[in-house]
């Protein structure tokens, strides 16, 4: 209902195109089931909806074969024009046809400096596989994006890595958000007789988290995944150094399919961001998370103008928020970025209007609370 993507959504795409039917509560209470052909405009206007127009109590959703292991590549790249490049290429962003590898992640550590990964679904079969397996997950094991950052200097490798550890390797330092809790979370000794409590459980920084220090991470901290198109790749680097400058930051491909005009919250690709013979477009999602460069350094920071900078970028380049993160756009430009059109009409057809917020005022500006940065936004 939130949307979300993975490494393995250049060639799957978001994650409601894994999805066949919902089970979902209306606002009357009646149960219905949406699909391709039935109820089919509630099924197109469900991802993105935030839990605004009924209960998902039930889904049926497509499955992928997989294996126990996955073979990943690392990749040092230096020079910005160089990853980004190959970015587009292992992810199939120039050519439908190319074989793309089963999982595409990138960690760029400086506008010059990045890391490519790749990974295919395989066996542990041979002595040689065997030596190569790394438990990345295990609680005396560096950081994920440390471990990463080492291939700079290393050149490349290859390991194989247990599929569910794969999965969850950037839960124990949360991506790298755990640094600027504890800076020396990632020392061996650290690591060997406390990396067992991490990550911090969800539900302990919800109830450990004051209204004081949410307005720290309001202004202090960034915490962002945005859907851009893979075409503008550059340009979100470069903006990212110029608003944010935060690094390391992620990048994971994803199909955007084109499902037509008003088929949901997503406005189909623009003809320069499809791939070439294809019904998509390439986009990425870039992850910025952590404390920017100007409040590490004690500069002057201004959270709320840097993101509404970011969004004008996003809007411009027919990108999309991620809105489980903050937003500092008003009604009218929400409605620039996303296209609402069948939304409204499922609002009024499916007795959503007056049983469930709408999608904006679940997600708008906590202006109220903060009285941050009044002058740049312009709530309802």
């Amino acid at each position: 209902m939130g949307v979300g993507m993975t490494t393995h959504s250049h060639k799957a795409g978001l994650y409601q195109e894994g999805i066949t039917a919902y089970d979902v509560v209306l606002g009357d209470g009646s149960l219905v089931r949406a699909t391709a052909t039935e109820n089919e405009d509630l099924f197109r206007a469900l991802p993105w909806s935030h839990g605004s127009l009924g209960f998902l109590v039930a889904l049926e959703l497509k499955l992928v074969k997989v294996k126990p292991y996955v073979k990943l590549n690392y990749v040092p790249v230096k020079g910005m024009a160089d990853y980004c490049e190959m970015i587009r290429m292992v992810s199939g962003a120039l050519d439908k046809d190319y074989p793309a590898p089963d999982y595409v992640e990138a960690t760029i550590f400086s506008k010059q400096e990045a890391v490519i990964m790749t990974g295919e679904y395989t066996d542990c079969v041979t002595d040689d596989d065997k030596r190569k397996v790394n438990h990345i997950t295990r609680w005396y094991k560096p950081w994920f994006y440390k471990h990463v950052e080492s291939f700079l200097k290393k050149g490349k490798a290859q390991e194989l890595i247990p599929l569910r550890e794969y999965l969850l390797r950037h839960n124990r330092a949360i991506f790298w958000v755990v640094e600027d809790m504890i800076p020396f979370g990632n020392n061996p000794i650290f690591r060997f007789f406390f990396g067992w409590l991490l990550p911090p459980k969800p539900a302990f920084l919800k109830f450990t988290t004051t209204p004081g220090i949410r307005a720290m991470t309001f202004t202090k901290q960034v915490f962002q995944d945005i859907v851009l198109p893979m075409t503008e790749l550059e340009k979100q680097i470069e903006i990212n150094e110029k608003l944010f400058d935060a690094y390391p930051i992620l990048v994971y491909p994803c199909r955007v399919y084109d499902h037509g005009p008003n088929s949901g919250q997503l406005r189909p690709p623009r003809p320069d961001q499809m791939v070439p013979g294809a019904k998509w477009g390439m986009f990425n999602d870039l992850g910025v998370y952590g404390v920017p460069g100007p409040v590490k350094r004690k500069e002057p920071f201004d959270a709320v103008k840097a993101m509404r900078a970011m969004e004008k970028f996003t809007r411009d380049v027919g990108g999309y928020s991620f809105l489980y993160a903050d937003i500092f756009m008003d009604f009218k430009e929400f409605n620039q970025m996303f296209d609402l059109t069948l939304y409204e009409k499922v609002r009024k057809k499916y007795s959503a209007s007056d049983a469930f917020p709408h999608l904006y005022d679940k997600v708008k500006p906590e202006i109220d609370v903060f009285k941050v940065g009044k002058e740049y936004i312009n709530p309802l």
